[in-house]
């Protein structure tokens, strides 16, 4: 039975190898280093950070599974160990190297069902405010804080580009940048209304409310004539950064906002110290937003022709999140429960993300 088991981690463990076409990640990977050893590699920097990030996302792909082998590899050696003299303690560590196997193997079956075109893209996610008043740009905030921990907790490197905060409490809006390989794939269904039900602690009666907030997922588009945009169709406009980011970035016009005339999409971006790092984040938030309008409206048109009802927007409302009068937060898609918002609000979330991926 042993043994079965671990013949079971060596079939699963090639079977991944192939779907994720590891010795052509092997190859690219390879070639991506030879073309960082050239001497003008560093001449265009925008394309040069680009295969600078894509060669460190491959490194800890390709990383993760030789580290998975040499696991399956020590679990094989570990059972023929004990089969020639059991010990106590060698098995309890053999125990915990199998669930160490079998979550790193569910891990990559995971990535497995990132099978569509921007997938494997970076993200951007954005959080609005919905329908509520305050208690809405506080649900807003509370969705902020809820995201940060969740890409903290993954080890996923991410910037927040833009946030607008309200006079009174929360926030309007805000927009992160996940720069992690998968990210869009991983969260894209993350997309759709969000609703709140609590006891206002802004109500002096402490009412209950129901507050809404709109999520939005966008790949960051690495080629950026996938989406064309006129340059005369956008306004540019520069102000100063608020809130922190240094002297330098509050004293100085850093700060970018672009407006796209044609579909009057507004974007801004305060998160770095330069201007025109400011105007090239930007404009790739735009470029993808306009790549997000274009994927809804195509949805739509594809819905009116099959003839079916089903609300294409994104304000449709996907996960519930009650405090009061009972605790549970509901994905409405796909059933999948949880009866401690507290941890949820924490950043828990990947079982909902995956209970989504699965359907």
């Amino acid at each position: 039975m042993k043994t079965k088991k671990s013949n079971t981690f060596v079939k699963r463990l090639a079977r991944l190898k192939t779907k994720l076409n590891f010795d052509q990640k092997k190859q690219t990977l390879s070639n991506l280093r030879l073309a960082q050893q050239q001497k003008n590699f560093w001449q265009n920097q925008t394309e040069a950070q680009k295969i600078s990030t894509q060669i460190s996302h491959l490194e800890k792909e390709i990383d993760s599974i030789a580290k998975l082998k040499e696991n399956i590899d020590a679990n094989s050696e570990i059972k023929k160990l004990l089969d020639k003299q059991p010990d106590p303690q060698i098995e309890s560590d053999l125990h915990k190297l199998q669930k160490t196997i079998r979550s790193s193997l569910k891990n990559l079956e995971y990535t497995t069902y990132l099978s569509g075109k921007y997938d494997k893209n970076f993200a951007l996610l954005s959080i609005h405010s919905g329908q509520g008043g305050t208690d809405a740009m506080d649900w807003a905030a509370m969705l902020q804080r809820m995201y940060a921990k969740y890409f903290n907790q993954k080890k996923w490197p991410y910037q927040i580009l833009d946030v607008q905060a309200d006079d009174e409490a929360g926030i309007k809006s805000v927009y992160f940048q996940i720069n992690q390989a998968y990210a869009y794939g991983y969260l894209k269904n993350e997309t759709g209304t969000h609703r709140l039900v609590r006891l206002s602690p802004f109500n002096a009666d402490s009412l209950r409310q129901t507050s809404f907030a709109k999520v939005e997922i966008m790949p960051l588009l690495e080629k950026q004539d996938e989406i064309q945009i006129n340059p005369r169709d956008i306004e540019f406009s520069a102000f100063r950064a608020g809130g922190r980011g240094g002297q330098n970035v509050n004293k100085v016009s850093t700060a970018v906002r672009l407006t796209h005339t044609q579909s009057q999409i507004t974007v801004a971006c305060q998160s770095q110290r330069s201007q025109e790092q400011n105007r090239q984040l930007a404009m790739q938030m735009l470029q993808s937003k306009l790549w997000a309008i274009q994927q809804q409206q195509q949805l739509a048109q594809h819905q009116s022709i099959k003839g079916d009802n089903v609300n294409a927007s994104w304000g449709q409302q996907i996960r519930s999140y009650v405090l009061h009068p009972y605790k549970m937060v509901k994905d409405l898609r796909t059933g999948y429960t949880s009866n401690d918002p507290v941890a949820v609000l924490n950043g828990k979330i990947d079982s909902f993300i995956k209970a989504e991926l699965k359907l």
